[in-house]
């Protein structure tokens, strides 16, 4: 019953019951990334193509093989391809911004809760 509730009212978690829907009437199944993320293009249209995310509705949780063929940059998708990360490429991983989790350098005031001292490279103005 939750999850029912939450396919009608809250758009920002996974899919909605009209996105259900419209995928159901007007998708084509293309494939699934390792993260869950399920995509679809359109049975008329080839060019149209949407993601169903599994969990929160995040861009950056789409792999580099899947945001290629998602932004036309590829017509073939990384099923029918074979996609290969290159040596150089790091495992995917999304945008942490604004988590818990998010990167902060050495002096960030969210790093440890106080702010550095100056290094007194710089001496503050003040009128004569």
């Amino acid at each position: 019953m939750k999850q029912l509730f939450a396919e009608i009212f809250i758009w920002w978690h996974g899919q909605t019951m009209g996105t259900r829907l419209f995928t159901a009437l007007n998708g084509k199944f293309v494939g699934e990334d390792d993260a869950g993320n399920k995509y679809y293009v359109s049975k008329k249209d080839p060019k149209k193509r949407w993601v169903t995310y599994n969990g929160p509705a995040e861009a950056s949780a789409i792999q580099a093989g899947w945001h290629g063929w998602m932004h036309g940059r590829t017509d073939v998708p990384p099923t029918e391809q074979n996609y290969q990360a290159k040596a150089w490429e790091k495992p995917h991983h999304e945008n942490l911004t604004g988590t818990a989790a998010a990167y902060r350098p050495k002096g960030s005031l969210l790093e440890d809760g106080k702010r550095p001292n100056v290094t007194g490279d710089y001496d503050a103005w003040s009128p004569e």
